[in-house]
């Protein structure tokens, strides 16, 4: 059941990236734009993306399993540290750059857009070599 619920789950964000145009790189470089042509219309969308997860975080927090019986999982670390700083910073110039974050790309990269394909694999590169990396890093300490 956990799997089902994952998949629909995923169907509809994808398909809320598309009725969007979360999806469309073309749209958010147009929001992203905002000393020329600035299209508004996905402040709007992440606005009512951030009010609804708000009320569902507030409501989920103090439970210890979800609706279908699994664990719950929020982060064990609030802090705002260096590492938190910068892989944002990353991954706000990635998006700025190609006009993707990692959901829409991945929604375009199925609907058959050949940029996002390109993207989706550096994506996929980026976060093998953090693994790498990590292991390599935990190996020394």
């Amino acid at each position: 059941m956990l799997i089902l619920t994952a998949l629909l789950a995923g169907l509809v964000f994808g398909l809320g990236l598309i009725v969007s145009g979360m999806a469309n790189p073309a749209k958010v470089l147009g929001f992203l734009d905002l000393a020329g042509a600035w299209d508004p219309s996905l402040a709007f969308v992440m606005g009512g993306a951030i009010g609804v997860g708000s009320v569902v975080f507030i409501l989920a927090r103090n439970r210890r399993r979800s609706l279908l019986g699994a664990p719950m999982q929020f982060p064990a670390s609030t802090a705002l540290t260096k590492r938190l700083f910068f892989g944002s910073v990353a991954f706000g110039v990635g998006w700025g750059l190609a006009g993707f974050c990692p959901g829409p790309a991945i929604v375009s990269a199925a609907a058959g857009y050949s940029k996002a394909w390109i993207f989706v694999a550096a994506m996929v590169a980026g976060m093998a070599i953090f693994t790498i990396l990590e292991r390599m890093a935990q190996r020394r300490s």
